[in-house]
């Protein structure tokens, strides 16, 4: 009986083992922490980030100057003065934010420069990570930094087409 028990024991050892997946995870920030070209392009991006910055700085201490000289001759000045004068600063004050857009926005410079540096080495790490699970069989592999973000899955377990099946779309 104690035979029978280990025989069934190690066969239902091996078939789990047969369907086991191999799952692997890293730590993305570690791995471009660690690349000189990552800490290259990130102190460029840093540079610039600073000296546009500092630009938009400048310039809204350039409006609160205005904005302080039209509050002390505001009692001395005409109506048609008060207008141009107040047209004046709202307009600076858009041509900043305007400017903050362009470098800052969602579609500004920083994020193109971003994508221009940036990229192509986090592409570098992303094709050494499909190498990696490609050579060691890995079947997930998730990234530690970012959260349950899978960097590489084996496209065998995809079942997006089972369920588009199953909702009836071809």
């Amino acid at each position: 009986m104690k035979k029978l028990i280990v025989a069934v024991a190690l066969i239902l050892g091996i078939a789990l083992q047969s369907n086991a997946q191999k799952i692997a995870y890293v730590d993305m920030d570690y791995i471009l922490k660690a690349m000189p070209a990552y800490q290259r392009a990130q102190k460029s991006l840093d540079e610039m980030s600073a000296t546009w910055q500092k630009d938009v700085e400048t310039k809204m201490q350039e409006v609160s100057k205005m904005y302080n000289a039209f509050q002390s001759e505001q009692v001395l000045l005409t109506e048609t003065l008060k207008q141009q004068r107040m047209t004046a600063i709202e307009n600076k004050e858009k041509e900043i934010k305007q400017l903050q857009k362009d470098k800052f926005g969602p579609s500004g410079e920083l994020f193109k420069k971003r994508q221009e540096l940036i990229k192509p080495i986090q592409d570098q790490v992303y094709n050494e990570i499909q190498k990696l699970a490609t050579e060691k069989k890995y079947d997930f592999i998730f990234d530690k930094a970012n959260g349950p973000y899978m960097l590489y899955v084996n496209p065998l377990y995809d079942k997006s087409d089972e369920i588009l099946q199953g909702l009836g779309i071809k």
